[in-house]
């Protein structure tokens, strides 16, 4: 009995660990969103990482430079930490099997990336060798991202070790020179 009242106690706990969103739920929700239209072109980015206290871990900036040639799409993005620290720079190749779904790599992403786009909302998930001290984690990340507006985007991911949410990160990205 006391086995039973445990196994089922710790499957009620880890599910409460994940975060379940249904991104049809955002599918005829405006305006929508195109990564390859948004970052086409310069957007700054601001950040936190917060850890499974709530606690800020790291404060970042980050300047992304992007460019499409139609099929693919280059993000250089150069990172700048207030509050912690991480990766100073990444570029990701990022390319659609069409306009809603996507795949992509970067220098620091294990395999390959995948993404589903579905009205205002973009789901982006990979997996990363993160360091941390003098060590690295393989970590799930798990990103959500939402078009606030045309030239406004808010990122939401979150980490996640053995399917446990260890990490969330918050990102406000805006198109520094949009197209008029």
């Amino acid at each position: 009995m006391f086995k039973t009242l445990t196994v089922f106690l710790l499957t009620i706990l880890l599910a409460a660990c994940g975060i379940s969103i249904d991104a049809n739920k955002y599918q005829n929700i405006d305006p929508q969103f195109d990564p390859f239209e948004f970052f086409n072109g310069k957007v700054k980015a601001w950040g936190i990482v917060q850890d499974r206290s709530g606690d800020m871990i790291q404060r970042f900036t980050v300047e992304i430079d992007g460019r499409t040639d139609g099929t693919t799409l280059t993000l250089d993005e150069t990172f700048h930490y207030e509050v912690g620290q991480g990766v100073t720079h990444r570029v990701w190749k990022i390319s659609a099997k069409d306009r809603s779904q996507l795949q992509g790599s970067a220098n620091d992403i294990l395999g390959q990336a995948k993404g589903q786009l579905a009205g205002n909302v973009m789901r982006w998930q990979y997996e990363m060798s993160l360091p941390v001290d003098k060590t690295s984690y393989t970590v799930q990340f798990d990103d959500w991202i939402w078009a606030f507006e045309d030239n406004t985007i808010i990122n939401r991911s979150y980490i996640k070790k053995f399917g446990i949410v260890m990490a969330e990160v918050t990102i406000f990205m805006q198109k520094t020179h949009p197209e008029v």
